[in-house]
């Protein structure tokens, strides 16, 4: 019998479970029974939602938080307080969910695509700043998988060129550049809650800033355009019900209390995975910059050379992972200007109005040859395993080295 025969038939690698997420206990029963008791449910200022402002505006070290519904309107909200608007342009990276340029359609505003850095896949600043124009307002920065983007140059770039910094955190909770947390450098930093994120409510999302004026602006839009401390039917803006439930800041609260330590373990299997898994041929982790000081690893990322196994493509490899019990998962098909709902709406009518004349901004002919190249070679892995202990990475590399095995036949 041959040595991949042997190797087909046998066990998978892995067939302890991996840690579940998202994570409950007893502590978030404590809290929502204090929800339920408390009677309140739901308020811009309610109990619960009033305390994980206050603690998130601590662990995030900013001065403002405004807890919001889901981290799309966080987005929305912040790119409207800064007064952006229709026929504005907002640069955003390619590499990334729908709702960073989604964010940028819905209030009229045209999402500007800049190619990501081949090491470390987030928002390249020499893209950024070759796609300015006058009709630019701001930048959206994602911290992908958990790792800041360049916050030094783009944070000179966006002073320099007068532009508004938005960082989209969502993947980012407890990341830190040069010692300050994510999220602090901007006009505004924003996060999301939602059940995958490294700090869950099922859905919910949250705008930081140390700017006064901006958290005043945010905190009316997201409360039906009232002023803080203002009459209930008195409203001064066109905003809207966004406000965060007592359910999900209770949740949130006790979700908080454990994700120091949970940063921390994630840091650890990291670095197992980086040392061991760079050792494989045909395998590469993304790099890690050295002024990030805590990477967060919402996603473990590694890129995958289809040549050194023999041929074997990357849905094939994905797969054959999973079957060793290495829950991995494809990054991102494509870049995110092909999506069809980008590729085939003419979203320049809305930001400019409609004539004969008005251009059709073509997203699928923007050429991004380096997101490009990482949407066919990137792997992520899901945070949640890395809550296992560090020894247990053991198991992902000898999974990858017995799918290189077998990949030859």
């Amino acid at each position: 019998m041959s040595r991949a025969t042997t190797e087909s038939s046998r066990s998978p690698v892995r067939s302890k479970p991996w840690p579940a997420w998202p994570i409950s206990g007893a502590r978030e029963r404590e809290l929502l029974d204090r929800a339920l008791e408390e009677g309140h449910w739901s308020g811009a200022d309610a109990p619960l939602k009033a305390e994980f402002e206050a603690r998130w505006a601590g662990y995030t070290q900013s001065r403002h938080v405004t807890a919001v519904t889901n981290g799309t309107v966080s987005l929305e909200i912040a790119l409207r307080s800064l007064g952006v608007g229709a026929g504005d342009e907002v640069i955003v990276p390619p590499y990334t969910f729908l709702a960073t340029a989604s964010a940028v359609l819905q209030i009229s505003a045209l999402p500007v695509f800049a190619d990501i850095d081949p090491e470390t896949y987030n928002i390249d600043p020499a893209a950024v700043a070759d796609a300015v124009t006058p009709r630019t307002r701001a930048v959206i920065a994602v911290h992908l998988g958990g790792q800041p983007a360049d916050l030094d140059a783009l944070a000179e770039l966006c002073d320099r060129r007068g532009l508004a910094l938005i960082e989209d955190a969502a993947h980012a909770h407890g990341a830190q550049w040069r010692g300050r947390p994510a999220g602090t450098f901007g006009s505004f930093g924003s996060w999301s809650f939602q059940a995958s994120k490294n700090l869950s409510a099922g859905e919910g999302g949250a705008l930081t800033t140390n700017d006064d004026a901006l958290a005043s602006a945010a905190y009316t839009l997201h409360n039906c355009g009232r002023l803080r401390g203002g009459p209930w039917y008195e409203h001064h803006q066109l905003g809207g019900n966004y406000r965060l439930t007592e359910w999900q800041c209770a949740v949130l609260l006790a979700g908080l209390e454990r994700l120091p330590e949970q940063v921390a373990n994630r840091e650890r299997c990291a670095r197992v995975l980086d040392a061991e898994l760079a050792r494989i041929p045909g395998i590469r982790p993304l790099a890690r910059d050295a002024r990030t000081t805590v990477h967060a690893h919402h996603l473990y990322l590694f890129r995958y050379s289809s040549e050194a196994f023999h041929g074997l493509d990357l849905e094939g490899f994905v797969a054959a992972l999973n079957r060793q019990g290495i829950p991995a998962l494809r990054g991102y098909p494509t870049p995110l200007n092909r999506q069809p709902v980008l590729r085939d709406a003419a979203f320049d009518h809305r930001a400019t109005g409609w004539s004969p004349n008005t251009p059709h901004t073509r997203y699928d002919a923007v050429e991004l040859p380096v997101c490009e190249r990482a949407c066919l070679e990137t792997v992520w892995l899901p945070h949640r395993m890395l809550l296992a202990p560090a020894e247990e990475m053991a198991d992902v590399v000898e999974a990858v080295e017995v799918v290189r095995r077998e990949s030859a036949g």
